[in-house]
């Protein structure tokens, strides 16, 4: 009987310990054993190529970034919806590179050398999305970018130019990215944005641009111009923009913001306007009934008016303040008085600090 009931133990001494595994491990194991031999050509099977050589293709996703490529690989699955191809060598984007991909929906095209894009390298890609050009050397954006596009990345490139035509159908485009980049304001085209009626954010920063870009569309929610060569701001330049919830223009060289302007943004919450040249704190601010955070350091503001931040009336509706940066500036704290913050409930919203 003890041989016997040995015997019957015996197997389950010899197994291995229980290992829980997800769905993300039995596909790793349908895809093949780790246990097989390297082999230089692509992962195939019955029906053809699965994964160009090098890369990592799971789930849809195929992964090609850091690995030296010189051109896009070829026999990518057709079922791809993302294509990574960032940190690579890669020149020329050409016609056909996308072809057998029609179901794309992200491409990453981030930190190669990409001078030059074919204009029908994108026609067979009617369901991408997301485009992620930055960091190449393109000296203007793509023609004939997919309808479908939903964002545009395109930053740390050497384009100067922005056309009207470039953008034309691109009427889904939500997000665009073209900082750092030579652009100059004469570079954009009068009314290179008017068609992208949904477009909610934009960011121009760190280029050579000497004033808001004329003729944005009323859809923006969040303009981002930090970092360029705007001296003023003038009312007609925010005309338009009643959905515009956050400006950022610090790191420019503004001395002065029109009166009025900030009519033109009534729904505004967020203002940046550090890092700048103003000698006064910009009128319209106390009337202003949504602004709740206004950075202001790092100017050189004399004096605050006590109605500079506050409406006159204490019955006046306005959103109570999150943050008022003033620190960084020439006007001394104990020469403001106390009423013209009497609108904030947060002492701790208001910085001042000392001038240096």
């Amino acid at each position: 009987r003890l041989a016997l009931l040995f015997i019957l133990l015996l197997p389950a001494c010899l197994a291995k310990p229980f290992h829980q595994q997800g769905l993300f491990d039995f596909m790793l194991e349908d895809e093949g054993s780790a246990d097989m031999p390297p082999t230089d050509d692509p992962v195939t099977s019955g029906f053809g190529p699965v994964c160009p050589f090098r890369c990592q293709c799971h789930l849809r996703v195929v992964q090609c970034s850091d690995l030296g490529l010189e051109k896009v690989p070829k026999d990518l699955p057709p079922d791809t919806t993302l294509l990574d191809l960032q940190n690579n060598k890669i020149t020329e984007i050409k016609e056909g590179d996308f072809k057998n991909v029609k179901n794309l929906h992200a491409l990453i095209l981030v930190n190669n050398k990409i001078s030059k894009i074919s204009p029908l390298a994108f026609a067979p890609l009617k369901k991408l999305e997301r485009l992620y050009l930055s960091k190449n050397n393109l000296k203007e954006l793509p023609e004939n970018m997919p309808k479908s596009l939903q964002e545009i990345r395109a930053h740390e490139n050497d384009i100067s130019k922005l056309r009207k035509t470039v953008f034309n159908g691109l009427n889904q485009v939500i997000v665009l990215e073209l900082g750092t980049n030579p652009i100059k304001s004469s570079g954009i085209e009068n009314g290179a944005f008017q068609g992208m009626k949904r477009l909610s954010y934009i960011r121009i920063a760190d280029t050579n641009i000497t004033s808001i870009p004329k003729g944005l569309p009323p859809s923006l929610t969040e303009l981002h111009l930090d970092g360029n060569k705007i001296s003023k701001i003038d009312a007609e330049s925010l005309s338009g923009l009643t959905n515009l919830a956050k400006l950022g223009l610090s790191f420019n060289s503004i001395s002065s913001v029109e009166n009025g302007s900030l009519n033109n943004v009534p729904h505004l919450r967020e203002l940046h306007l550090n890092n700048n040249e103003l000698v006064r704190v910009p009128g319209g601010l106390g009337d202003h009934k949504y602004i709740q955070v206004v950075y202001l350091h790092n100017n050189k503001i004399a004096s605050i008016g006590i109605n500079d931040f506050c409406p006159l009336g204490y019955n006046t509706k306005k959103a109570s303040y999150s943050g008022v940066s003033l620190f960084s500036n020439p006007v001394q704290y104990w020469e403001i008085q106390p009423s013209a913050f009497r609108c904030i409930h947060e002492r701790s919203a208001v910085q001042i600090g000392n001038y240096k």
